[in-house]
């Protein structure tokens, strides 16, 4: 029932029926312009992201900011959020059924922002969010749709800042990616 991003994170901190919010440091709502043409969706925080309660702050975050700043955006101009708002033990991969818990905030989420266009980064957050499951080798660059309580936008599935970290040369992807989006904004006129 949340009319305001606001009013969904008060909601979400006093929700208790999530298990991962008991192992958890904090609550990782979002990060960016709540107003945000793009929003970016990745999968769950990590140990930095759960030690200060910002979604990518540590070093997939910090490429993620430089990416986005040689596509010309800046953070505080996207919308940055995860799936999963709480971080799961030990970092493993969250369990389908957490997922799904944390699917009804994401789209009540993306149902406040509104963004013009949303970009998964990875498998899992394109797998639990988009509802999706081939892997993200094969389904990034693809446009698909997403509609949330009667939203609609188009929705682009890349691979997530931490992965290149470990595997470099799938940058040249993340950026051919980031273009394509730049494009879609200007198709839609935004």
């Amino acid at each position: 029932a949340a009319r305001s991003l606001a009013e969904l994170e008060d909601a979400l901190r006093a929700f208790d029926g999530c298990a991962l919010k008991q192992t958890a440091s904090n609550l990782v709502f979002g990060d960016g312009n709540p107003q945000s043409r793009v929003m970016f969706v990745g999968e769950a925080p990590g140990a930095d992201e759960d030690r200060i309660g910002v979604p990518f702050v540590g070093a997939a975050g910090q490429l993620l900011d430089r990416i986005l700043a040689a596509s010309g955006l800046k953070r505080e101009e996207v919308g940055i959020v995860n799936c999963l708002r709480c971080r799961p033990p030990g970092n493993r991969k969250p369990e389908p059924d957490e997922a799904r818990n944390c699917n009804e905030w994401l789209t009540k989420t993306l149902e406040l922002m509104k963004p013009k266009v949303l970009v998964a980064l990875g498998g899992s957050a394109t797998k639990h969010f988009l509802g999706v499951e081939t892997g993200i080798t094969r389904l990034r660059g693809r446009w698909l749709e997403l509609e949330a309580d009667g939203h609609r936008c188009p929705a682009l599935a890349t691979f997530p800042p931490a992965a290149l970290l470990r595997m470099p040369l799938n940058k040249r992807y993340v950026w051919r990616d980031l273009l394509t989006v730049q494009e879609k904004l200007e198709q839609l006129g935004t």
